[in-house]
């Protein structure tokens, strides 16, 4: 039986603990809400008063917090408990830059410290399901990947650059994020032309977007702003799209025209309208700063 600790017992922290109890594993718990800990216990988890308590004998810790800040201070108070031998595998959600600074200190300060935000619902979780990211040193990973990959359908590492997990989980998030935003307006636009939300989404049932993002994806990428679908013509359909809408609420499409309204004024509205993205491919590609 293997003694690991949970340190965060939201949906998602939740889901796991269920998890890890249902394979057997020894499972302490804290929670800043002490109640959220405490539903835990019917489950065969231990309810810990506080972070270094929970920590005390654990192989493994892992912490599904808010964000830095809270990872900071809650590192902080578990690291009286910490064995010299023990992983903190840290789930949350983090900034980047924020990330690999904390990374490098506390291994340097000898603490063992990976990085693994998850693409997982708390339903997910339960069932052992969805995508766990990974950044950090080799050896690291190396000890905990078979743990990982008892908790994930699939695990994706990504080097020891330990920003980098946190990187592409900001990245999928604005994929989740952005597409809900869309969506938000594709039903602004189907309210305005009397077309329930409900049935908006037959659209899908033919026409496969996703399909159009992955190529039209690597073109951009690559600065290949041959026209396919104009800037200009772009434009003018999200127009008609602000148009239909009319005074109902819309998340994205507004600043879109506005970014498309700059990128026409620079003198590309003959272009791709992919060449919104111009700016930062030509960054990307050593051209630098616009």
């Amino acid at each position: 039986m293997t003694a690991i600790a949970y340190l965060g017992t939201g949906l998602l922290g939740s889901g796991f603990v269920e998890a890890a109890c249902g394979r057997g594993d020894s499972v302490t718990v804290w929670n800043r809400t002490i109640d959220k800990a405490r539903a835990l216990a019917p489950f065969g988890a231990i309810v810990a008063d506080a972070p270094a308590d929970a920590v005390r004998g654990a192989r493994r810790v892992h912490l599904v917090l808010k964000d830095d800040a809270v990872v900071e201070q809650v590192v902080a108070q578990l690291r009286p408990g910490l064995s010299p031998d023990a992983i903190i595998i840290d789930h949350t959600t983090t900034q980047p830059a924020l990330t690999a600074e904390r990374a490098t200190r506390l291994n340097a300060e000898g603490v063992h410290y990976l990085h693994c935000p998850v693409f997982i619902g708390p339903a997910a979780a339960r069932q052992s399901q969805g995508i766990i990211l990974a950044a950090g040193p080799t050896a690291l990973y190396d000890a905990a990947k078979d743990a990982l990959g008892r908790m994930a359908a699939r695990v994706e590492y990504f080097g020891e650059r330990p920003d980098l997990a946190a990187a592409y989980k900001l990245m999928g998030n604005a994929f989740i994020i952005g597409l809900g935003g869309v969506l938000s307006d594709v039903f602004s636009i189907a309210q305005g032309s009397q077309v329930t939300p409900t049935d908006a989404l037959a659209l899908l049932d033919f026409f496969n977007p996703g399909a159009i993002l992955a190529g039209r994806g690597k073109q951009m990428a690559a600065g290949n702003f041959a026209a396919s679908f104009e800037l200009e013509m772009a434009r003018k359909d999200v127009r008609l799209m602000l148009e239909t809408a009319g005074a109902l609420p819309l998340a994205v499409l507004p600043s879109l025209a506005a970014r498309m309204d700059a990128v026409i004024a620079e003198g590309h509205g003959q272009e791709d309208f992919g060449v919104i993205a111009r700016d930062v491919i030509r960054a990307a590609s050593g051209g630098g700063q616009p």
